[in-house]
């Protein structure tokens, strides 16, 4: 077995979902792993990790509005507002999504869903610079 390991910065303009799938996939095709798993984590407490439809744009403006209104900004009880007002809603947000995914490797291809895609979701308002370990387990 072979252990593969990278990190990407993935820069975020505010509160959406970002695709990484070509980003993964480039790790794996130059690690040239054919059989495996590919294991990523996200090493903040504001965004997190998500396999989703990846096809059907109106699917990804859904995710969003969900999150908007599953924990959304501004409320009354929220004590956690240091960062502002979206600090305690992205931790909420993050509490009930990942921090990491598993994605089985096949015949060199993550093992995806037709229409699945990954995806970081930024759950704060400003800008960041997120970070995301990739690490591929080659087994031969």
């Amino acid at each position: 077995m072979n252990w593969h390991k990278e990190t990407i910065i993935i820069p975020t303009r505010g509160k959406a979902l970002y695709s990484i799938t070509d980003q993964v996939k480039s790790c794996i095709h130059r690690w040239q792993i054919n059989e495996g798993m590919c294991y990523l984590y996200i090493q903040h407490t504001s965004a997190s990790l998500l396999i989703s439809e990846s096809y059907d744009p109106s699917a990804k403006q859904d995710l969003e509005a969900f999150m908007e209104r599953l924990a959304p900004e501004n409320q009354a009880w929220h004590r956690h507002t240091l960062e502002g007002p979206d600090d305690s809603p992205s931790h909420m947000r993050a509490m009930v999504t990942h921090t990491s995914e598993n994605i089985p490797i096949e015949n060199g291809r993550l093992c995806l869903g037709t229409w699945q895609g990954i995806y970081l979701f930024e759950h704060r308002t400003d800008p960041h610079r997120r970070k995301i370990l990739i690490r591929g387990l080659a087994i031969t």
